[in-house]
Formats: C-alpha cells, structure tokens, sequence
C-alpha cells in the first residue's frame, strides 16, 4: 500500500521503539520522512532501515530545547503529519521524586510536543491540511504507581489536543492521539528515577508485551482512516474502559502493596 505517497511525515523519537517501527513502515507506504530524536547515529541506522533510504531526512532534536524546536521547524519546512513519539518515562515515588525531575519530564513529554506542534501549526492551517499524531498512553487516562510526572504529562497532551482537534477541525486538521499499553521498547529502561538517574532495567510487563513492528501498522491505519483515537496493546488497554465504567474497582487494583 502507498496511501502516503508525497507526504513528508515528521517523526520524533525515531531512534528507537515506536518511533523507528513507525519510520520503517511509513517508509514503505511512499512517505518521504524527517526523523529526530537526540542521538544521531541511531537517526542514521533508522534511516538506513527504511525502504528508500534516500528520500529521508535526520533532523537532530531535544525536545526540551524550545529554540532549537523553532530553528529545526524552520528547517524542515513542509510537513503532512507530525507524529509526537518522543519523550521519557519514570520510575519513582512521589515523595522520592526531586520537583526537578518532574520539570524535566513535563518539559519533555508536554511543553516540548506543544512547542514543535505551534512551530508546525500555522502552515497546516494556511494550507487548511495537516494530520498531528500524539503519542500518548493508557497512563495518559489512569494514574499508575511509580509514573506521577509521566503520568500527568500523557493526561496533559489529552487535553491539549482534544482541544486542538476541536479548534482546528474546521481547518481541514485531524488529530489522531495513539493510546498504547504495554509495547516491548526501552522506555522502561530509560526511564528516570527520583534522582534523574536511568532506571536502567526493563519492566517485566515490557518483555513480554506487544512488539512495536505490530503496534505500527495499526497506529498508520488509524491515521490513513483519519481516527480520533486508537489504543493499542494487550489487555492493559481495557483499563481505559474501567476508568470509565468501574473506576472504583480499578482504583483498588491500582494501589501499592
């Protein structure tokens, strides 16, 4: 399939995970990509992984650098979708978690998907075309234990682009924010502790999770029908539901030990 065939489909968080398994299938359906992310190298070997390796752009970024945000928009020029797949997760206690911390994961997970969104936003808009793609999470509807800031900055780009959706629908603009459960990447080993040191070890819901090469042509199927929302995952997805319908019940299975 080439449904995207002309489209320049920008990418953060492309080095790893859902973001590179995006890449290499976006790449098969015609899309030509910009793909960022902070370490180059691993731009490189992602792009060297797509289908015409040469029609991709690798475009460095820091998601908490708000100046480099607007030079590097600049840079890319055109954009058909932009797909928010970059940011960091947690792993820590409330009361173990130094506020800097909390700063540094809301700057990159909230303030720095909203900032590339508004460098973007105006082009979409004069052009009356344009598709945003916010990589969320179900923690982005339930609180989870060990992921306060995480949490609150998934809960955060809820509302952002449920509002952007709702302001800009009238542009031509869909927004299609992806809910994924648990997928096999390294985010959990990524993940800061109360300190700002990594985690360094991977979860055990992780390890036997959903692969990213099959969330990804779930995700792009949800964005070619132009969907308002996809979840994808096993069956932690249906805690959005309980949230929802039991959300009692769920509080109780959400409390530590």
């Amino acid at each position: 399939m080439t449904r995207f065939t002309g489209q320049t489909i920008w990418i953060t968080g492309a080095s790893s995970g859902i973001g590179e398994a995006l890449a290499v299938a976006w790449s098969r359906e015609g899309a030509a990509l910009v793909l960022s992310a902070r370490n180059a190298a691993e731009l490189e070997r992602v792009r060297g992984l797509c289908a015409n390796p040469e029609r991709h752009r690798v475009r460095p970024l820091d998601l908490a650098d708000t100046a480099a945000i607007g030079r590097t928009a600049a840079e890319v020029g055109h954009v058909d979708v932009l797909v928010h797949s970059g940011g960091v997760s947690q792993r820590s206690l409330v009361v173990d978690t130094e506020l800097a911390i909390d700063r540094r994961i809301m700057e990159v997970n909230y303030f720095g998907t909203v900032a590339l969104t508004k460098a973007v936003l105006p082009s979409m808009i004069a052009r009356c075309s344009g598709h945003i793609v916010p990589i969320s999470s179900v923690i982005g509807y339930v609180g989870v234990p060990l992921r306060s800031a995480y949490s609150a900055s998934k809960h955060a780009l809820h509302g952002f682009f449920e509002t952007l959706r709702a302001e800009t629908a009238q542009h031509g603009i869909a927004v299609t924010i992806v809910v994924p459960g648990y997928i096999k990447t390294n985010v959990s080993e990524n993940a800061l502790r109360g300190d700002g040191s990594r985690h360094g070890t991977m979860d055990e819901t992780h390890q036997r999770a959903m692969l990213p090469e099959d969330a990804a042509p779930k995700i792009i199927d949800a964005v070619a029908k132009r969907k308002p929302e996809i979840r994808v995952g096993g069956k932690e997805i249906h805690a959005v539901l309980l949230r929802r319908w039991l959300p009692n019940l769920l509080r109780r299975v959400m409390r530590m030990k």
